[in-house]
């Protein structure tokens, strides 16, 4: 049920829906996220899906805090 609410909540605001997420998640966790490469591709993608444009000086502070272990691990916390 808790699932299920966070995908209502991400696809209220963002428009995205539940299968997309989940594809999305899935390609992060074949991905290596210490790879900048491959964490600027998923910014990409993210920034498409929502629409919302990600300046190189945020996609460069995104691609540290991930690298550094900066990130939240609790992901309800940043909605």
């Amino acid at each position: 049920m808790f699932k299920e609410s966070l995908f209502n909540r991400i696809e209220k605001k963002t428009n995205i829906k539940k299968e997309t997420i989940l594809s999305l998640a899935n390609k992060l966790k074949q991905n290596n996220l210490k790879d900048e490469k491959s964490i600027r591709e998923i910014i990409q993608e993210i920034s498409h899906l929502t629409g919302k444009e990600v300046s190189k000086e945020k996609e460069n502070k995104i691609i540290e805090a991930i690298q550094n272990n900066e990130v939240p691990n609790n992901i309800d916390k940043m909605f």
